[in-house]
């Protein structure tokens, strides 16, 4: 008897483990620590801009700085509501039951074209770079706000910005990757329920079922990117509740 291949279990942000099921591969868990993986990923000018942040002089913070309020923590939670009503309502993300019914055929024995996936590798590149314009604006101005408030504060802020100007390419190198894995999983179910109809159903009826799956994979992907695109935004809202 052949015997069951067992995937390694993928530890990690939600986003990491979905693109994992989804991709159907193993991921193992890197022996490398954080440091020994900045060290490759980091060239001698960042490297030299990363150990001026952690220990050059900065400016005097501001002695008159306002104490934290609610309003950057209201504003960031308003932001990424809104980006996760985007994701929830995206026009290719509606699951069929909530579509307008198909209209009559305009020629008898018209059959509509098969699913493309073009419209939705449009929608994730589009939601994608709403993600990181509204987070990459709220990241700057909470360095903003952070310089003010203490030296602590200050170099902990220009510590983010020469992270960010670092490794905000690879990440968008790494996350541009999405939506082709998206793609094969698309045609992984399209393959997967091909045939699943009657010979006399509408061809869409066996669409819908496979559609809505990767609809709401898709969506679920989205949403855990949201989650990995906002984490230095969580972490410098941190720091400021702590000042």
């Amino acid at each position: 008897m052949v015997q069951a291949t067992r995937r390694t279990t993928v530890r990690g942000p939600t986003f990491i483990r979905l693109l994992a099921r989804l991709a159907d591969v193993d991921a193992p868990q890197s022996s490398q620590s954080l440091p020994d993986h900045l060290s490759g990923w980091l060239n001698w000018t960042q490297a030299i801009a990363l150990s001026t942040a952690l220990d050059g002089r900065l400016p005097e913070p501001d002695d008159e700085a306002p104490a934290f309020e609610d309003g950057p923590a209201a504003e960031c939670a308003r932001l990424r509501e809104a980006l996760a009503e985007t994701i929830a309502n995206a026009r290719e993300l509606v699951p069929s039951a909530q579509r307008e019914p198909a209209q009559v055929p305009p020629v008898e024995g018209w059959v509509p074209p098969p699913p493309d996936y073009a419209p939705y590798r449009q929608r994730y590149l589009t939601l994608q770079r709403a993600m990181q314009g509204t987070t990459g604006r709220l990241r700057g101005e909470l360095r903003d706000l952070l310089g003010r408030a203490s030296e602590d504060m200050a170099r902990l802020a220009e510590l983010d910005a020469v992270m960010e100007l670092a490794l905000s390419p690879r990440e968008q190198r790494l996350l541009g990757t999405v939506p082709g894995l998206l793609e094969t999983h698309f045609e992984r179910l399209r393959r997967a329920h091909a045939g699943e109809g009657s010979p006399d159903a509408p061809a869409t009826a066996t669409h819908d079922a496979w559609l809505d799956i990767f609809r709401k994979d898709m969506q679920s992907v989205l949403l855990a990117e949201l989650d990995v695109r906002f984490q230095p935004v969580e972490g410098l809202l941190a720091a400021l509740r702590a000042r």
